[in-house]
């Protein structure tokens, strides 16, 4: 058993087989017990250490165990599995002298555990071959077989067929069907759309089916019942190429009449689509009942895929021509189209029924029919009138009332943790979702759900108890985070970068410094990397900077041990400090004789809240009578009346070209962009620490994208400045402009954290929102709605702003239309039409006066026609453009919303030509000058 042990402890992996076999019955009994107290011991050895003696301790504990349960356990435990080369051939060796009962319970079991790999399942089929025992199917098991396909395709320089490799497996008759019953498919079971092709997994089952070695019936069979399901997008798309291959005999598709309906009315758009097009087969062989097409037309027809839309309306056409006496029948499902969004849908709908509205013999169907269409737009309101005449009463008009969220309430931010125990807790949390892997990827790093203020709990808390409990608070830091990378190699070279820094680094940073992990010469050399300075330096290096530069002040301070507390800790969640209470701060400072930090004191200051009136008066008084440098500087910081780095507007907003005072960025890409920059504050260069100083420079407008991970990291940024959301909007405003121009993902991110925060907004957040309106990605636009709701229930809101600049960045190319309709949209879907529509106003004369019509102008129209009828047009002026834009020839989108829009103004609509299309530039510049 010693000399197991010690081969174990050396990582000599090949030698532990023949050491197992020595042992009897109870000498691995013996064994196993030391083997798994060595198992506890290695989870805290550092990862080099672990990886030498994995392999060996797997297939020594495996070896050793006498219950089939316990081994497979032991095999499968995370722990262990961290492998380059299978150790499944070494394991079997050390269970050779097993039973074959025993080894085909070992299979089961293991088969049963989760995640098996192309290894695992090579290794289950070794078992239940040695034990001649049937292969055990599980949905894990069929997860490695399909890896293990996969790699069979590509083991070769030519690519073998997966058909071929299939064929050739003699366990894909008994474990294809299963991928039918499995809960989600494997990710190995790849498809792509190409009708002929039989290399992928639908075509090749298919064709197995054709050689009968699958039950053709059965996978359509299987095929339908995954598909009512639902399920996975991907799944229900591999199951219905499979069904569509497969292709259906007449009997099948009868005998599923249910199905068929149920999935076109539910089903995902493909899904769907197939079913209504197997209604349409039966429908044509005359086995769809009447009572079923008006059944799932009613559902289908509220679906908002248009094209399924039309084509059911254009299929119950068909019925409604062959035999008009079903109208009584269809006509009523035809009308729940009265309720589609499309106001294309709702005209064919309602023609389809004045058609065939004479075949409808009772009353009562002509009165459903009156009540449905009376939830039409006035747009159809004649029409509707001429065709049920009376039948359609008036809806009564409803007082309408604008929904915006509640307007944010400032929280106190909750004192730092008053233990050391629940201080590690809280700093071993962060640090660890970070920290634990050598190399994170920029997409992978995401600030906690806490934000800035579980960093500055964090960072006080750590501050406070250096002083007071020094001894106990590094040797809780130092178990609680044993294995972690910076702990056991010291920090590396990105964690102190300022271009990729987060507040999980601040941390790391203050923590290798607490425990003695950072050499004096590093200290010095990384701290002066905070400084950020260069011509091409941006915001974020410049953010990042400050960050790194406090917590190494605060590093510094907790190796001295002076310092109470910090001053910069924010008193509100919007990382806000309130003015009296950092004069209290000061003063307790004070009484101490403690010299506040440069960089804690710097960030305090931008941080602090004016207040207005006697509040401000108040706080500069009560600064001044500390009679301390730093309370005289305090008083003169809350007197000021400009904000850190005032705003310039952007030359957009007055004439195409550079004139003084403003600045007009032009790239390769011509002169597009359209950015603000910011005027000096000498006042920071002069009083405020080095790493500061770029907050305090002019800054032109740059268009360069720096490839920084910045935008997920973004808590710390606006926590900078909480009270300045213009000029944090004008220095991140590259950011927003990428996410609308060239797709960058999660830039949007910081932008409802400056609508909460105290400061004015002006120009530069109305532009920053414009970009961010017509970003890319959903998730962006959705974080943009998010912040014009809050602006808007603010009271901070300027719609005709907006819409102004929407119009700008919209002639500039630099904004889609669509895009910017969908977030508007997604907007007054909340309830906020009155402020969507007012931000539209403003918007739409502009993109009118295009000769060609912009792309998704229908659908901005769209939106416009629907807020409008919802919230009313008072107070709104008439739409310049509009009538002649109603006007055209044709039946398009932006003509029949235009002429909804129209409707919903009344007699207030006039006739106004907008401006020819060489003159459209001048038209949005003389909006904007009005």
């Amino acid at each position: 058993m010693n000399e197991l042990l010690t081969a174990v402890r050396a990582g000599r992996h090949h030698d532990v087989p023949p050491l197992v076999l020595a042992l009897d019955r109870p000498g691995r009994r013996s064994a196993l017990a030391e083997l798994k107290e060595l198992r506890k011991e290695v989870r805290g050895w550092d990862w080099q250490r672990r990886d030498k003696i994995r392999k060996a301790l797997l297939v020594a504990g495996a070896g050793c165990h006498t219950g089939a349960a316990g081994c497979a356990a032991w095999i499968g435990g995370r722990d262990l599995r961290d492998w380059t080369r299978s150790p499944y051939p070494l394991i079997l060796a050390s269970l050779k002298d097993r039973d074959p009962a025993w080894l085909g319970d070992l299979a089961r079991r293991f088969a049963g555990r989760s995640a098996l790999s192309e290894a695992e399942y090579t290794f289950v089929g070794e078992l239940t071959r040695i034990a001649r025992v049937p292969l055990p199917v599980t949905d894990n098991l069929v997860a490695g077989w399909t890896e293990l396909v996969g790699a069979a395709r590509w083991r070769r320089r030519t690519r073998r067929p997966l058909t071929e490799i299939l064929r050739d497996d003699p366990h894909t008759a008994v474990l294809a069907p299963r991928l039918f019953e499995m809960a989600e498919l494997p990710p190995q079971v790849d498809f792509y759309d190409a009708p002929d092709s039989q290399d992928h997994w639908p075509g090749a089952l298919c064709a197995l089916a054709e050689d009968g070695v699958l039950d053709r019936s059965y996978l359509v069979e299987r095929c339908v019942a995954r598909l009512m399901r639902g399920g996975r997008s991907v799944d229900q798309r591999f199951f219905l190429a499979v069904l569509q291959r497969l292709e259906a005999t007449e009997d099948e598709e009868q005998r599923h009449l249910r199905d068929w309906t149920a999935m076109a009315a539910d089903g995902i758009a493909p899904v769907a689509s197939h079913a209504q097009q197997v209604l349409v087969r039966l429908d044509a062989r005359g086995a769809l009942p009447t009572r079923e097409l008006a059944e799932v037309s009613g559902a289908l027809l509220f679906r908002p895929e248009k094209k399924l839309v039309r084509a059911q309306l254009t299929l119950l056409g068909k019925v409604l021509r062959r035999d008009s006496s079903t109208a009584g029948e269809l006509l009523p499902a035809v009308a729940e189209a009265f309720g589609h969004e499309g106001i294309d849908i709702q005209e064919r709908a309602l023609k389809l029924v004045a058609r065939y509205l004479p075949a409808v013999a009772g009353p009562e169907v002509r009165e459903l029919l009156a009540s449905a269409a009376a939830q039409l737009g006035p747009v159809h309101r004649e029409t509707v009138t001429a065709l049920f005449g009376g039948l359609v009463e008036e809806a009564p008009q409803e007082v309408y009332e604008e929904l915006l969220p509640p307007t944010p309430v400032l929280r106190r931010l909750e004192p730092a943790p008053g233990t050391v125990a629940e201080l590690v807790e809280e700093v071993a949390a962060r640090v660890k979702a970070h920290a634990s892997e050598h190399w994170i990827p920029a997409s992978a790093v995401l600030d906690t759900s806490a934000g800035i203020t579980g960093f500055e709990r964090a960072l006080d808390g750590l501050v406070r108890l250096a002083r007071s409990d020094r001894e106990e608070l590094t040797g809780g830091l130092r178990e609680a985070l044993a294995g972690v990378h910076f702990v056991e190699h010291g920090l590396s070279p990105y964690m102190v970068d300022p271009r990729g820094v987060s507040t999980s680094h601040g941390l790391s940073v203050v923590v290798a410094s607490l425990l003695g992990l950072v050499s004096e010469r590093d200290r010095v050399a990384w701290r002066a990397k905070t400084v950020v300075t260069g011509s091409d330096a941006c915001a974020h290096a410049a953010l990042n900077g400050v960050l790194l530069d406090r917590v190494w002040e605060a590093s510094e301070a907790i190796a001295a041990g002076r310092v109470p507390f910090l001053l910069a800790t924010p008193t509100w969640h919007t990382g806000a400090v309130e003015a009296a209470e950092l004069v209290e701060r000061l003063g307790t400072y004070r009484e101490l004789g403690v010299r506040p930090g440069p960089a804690d004191f710097a960030q305090a200051l931008l941080r602090v809240r004016r207040g207005s009136g006697p509040e401000r008066a108040e706080a500069a008084a009560a600064a001044e009578a500390l009679g301390t440098g730093e309370g005289d500087r305090l008083a003169a910081w809350v007197r000021a009346e400009e904000s850190v780095a005032p705003v310039l507007r952007h030359p957009a907003t007055t004439v195409s070209r550079p004139s003084a005072g403003t600045w007009w960025q032009r790239t390769t890409t011509g002169a597009r962009q359209v950015l603000p920059a910011t005027r000096e504050r000498l006042v920071i260069q002069r009083d405020f620490p080095e790493a500061f100083h770029w907050l305090g420079r002019a800054q032109l407008p740059r268009a360069q994208e720096c490839y920084h991970w910045g935008p997920e990291r973004s808590s710390h940024w606006t926590a900078t400045l909480p009270g300045d959301p213009e000029t944090l909007a004008a220095w991140l405003m590259p950011d927003l402009l990428f996410a609308a121009d060239q797709g960058q993902r999660g830039a949007v991110g910081f932008l409802p954290a400056l609508a909460e925060s105290a400061g004015e907004t002006g120009g530069a957040m109305h532009l920053a929102l414009a970009y961010a309106l017509g970003a890319r990605h959903p998730e962006d636009r959705t974080a943009a709605v998010d912040t014009l709701l809050v602006l808007a229930a603010r009271g901070r809101l300027d719609g005709a702003v907006l819409g102004r600049e929407l119009a700008i960045l919209v002639d500039r190319d630099l904004v889609k239309v669509n895009r910017t309709a969908d977030a508007l949209g997604t907007a007054a879907a909340t309830g906020a039409c009155r402020t969507v529509l007012t931000v539209l106003a403003a918007m739409l004369p502009g993109l009118l006066a295009y000769e060609k019509t912009p792309r998704g102008l229908g659908d901005l129209l769209s939106v416009a026609a629907e807020c409008a009828e919802r919230c009313g047009t008072d107070g709104i002026e008439p739409i310049a453009g509009l009538a002649e834009t109603a006007g055209r020839k044709g039946s398009s989108q932006t003509v029949r919303q235009a002429a909804r829009l129209i409707a919903t103004f009344g007699d207030r609509e006039t006739e106004q030509r907008p401006a020819p299309e060489s003159d459209r530039k001048a038209t949005i510049e003389d909006q904007i000058n009005t």
